[in-house]
């Protein structure tokens, strides 16, 4: 695998990272996965409840929370994503009634154009460095008159954890995430004109900064781009328990905020 790397753009080996690390938590994603499956429900909230005669693409389906709600609706549906492992047990949560799997990368789909009645991804995108590049995929490979529908993160979110390493040392513990205007202009470059975009603030309450930091390293989000290998010790991990004790509330609680971002596309 070395030698693979060795061999790959910068760009292209952040992705086999990102895919390998997904890959290591598919079996246990769905015990870390609250926050996602929250965002996925307010995703699949703006879709009709009847599916039926629809074709739907779920982009970075993950485990197949999405994908089993749509099947559910009645959609004839491909799950995508970028792990093999991941497809393997959306498959086993899913079946293979109505529903194909494919091994797919969010900047390059395989699929021919105008595909697809929905193309639906949650928090999926932000693993891209440019958003307009998956967005114009999504457009793309759905149907005229078909809609996109994605949720991402955007900066702020995970501000506490941040903001508690930055006291401790210099390294990037955690990633940056894009702004609302690169969003913004993500679309317009990916010609995804008519838009509506929802911001809703999702915070997730923890006992320990190590229970957030478990949840993180559960559903494989431990690719961080610039990240020092080795440099998180147990003292450092004591440090930052206690920089975090400063966002406690009355109930001896830990927050962790995350900035969403609700997209929904008409073609």
């Amino acid at each position: 695998m070395s030698e693979v790397l060795a061999n790959l753009t910068d760009h292209q080996t952040n992705k086999v990272a990102i895919s390998e690390s997904f890959g290591r938590a598919a079996k246990h994603y769905d015990q870390h996965a609250e926050l996602q499956r929250r965002v996925a429900d307010r995703l699949l909230a703006l879709l009709p409840s009847d599916l039926k005669g629809y074709r739907i693409l779920d982009l970075g389906c993950g485990t197949g929370y999405c994908s089993q709600v749509l099947l559910e609706r009645g959609a004839k549906l491909v799950c995508a994503d970028l792990s093999s492992e991941m497809l393997s047990v959306a498959k086993s949560r899913c079946g293979s009634e109505n529903v194909s799997y494919q091994v797919a990368d969010a900047e390059a789909l395989p699929f021919e154009n105008s595909t697809f009645d929905i193309v639906i991804s949650s928090l999926a995108l932000q693993w891209c460095n440019d958003l307009a590049v998956p967005l114009g995929e999504m457009k793309r490979v759905t149907k005229p008159g078909g809609r996109v529908h994605f949720s991402t993160l955007l900066d702020g979110s995970l501000e506490e954890l941040k903001r508690s390493w930055s006291k401790i040392d210099a390294y990037q513990h955690v990633n940056d995430f894009t702004s609302l205007n690169q969003v913004k202009i993500a679309l317009a470059q990916s010609e995804c004109i008519n838009h509506q975009l929802d911001l809703p603030k999702i915070v997730m309450w923890y006992e320990t900064a190590f229970g957030l930091m478990k949840d993180l390293k559960g559903i494989g989000a431990t690719h961080v781009e610039g990240r020092s290998k080795g440099c998180t010790s147990r003292r450092s991990l004591k440090k930052l328990e206690l920089e975090y004790k400063r966002y406690e509330n009355q109930n001896g609680l830990l927050p962790a905020s995350y900035q969403i971002c609700l997209g929904s596309v008409a073609l």
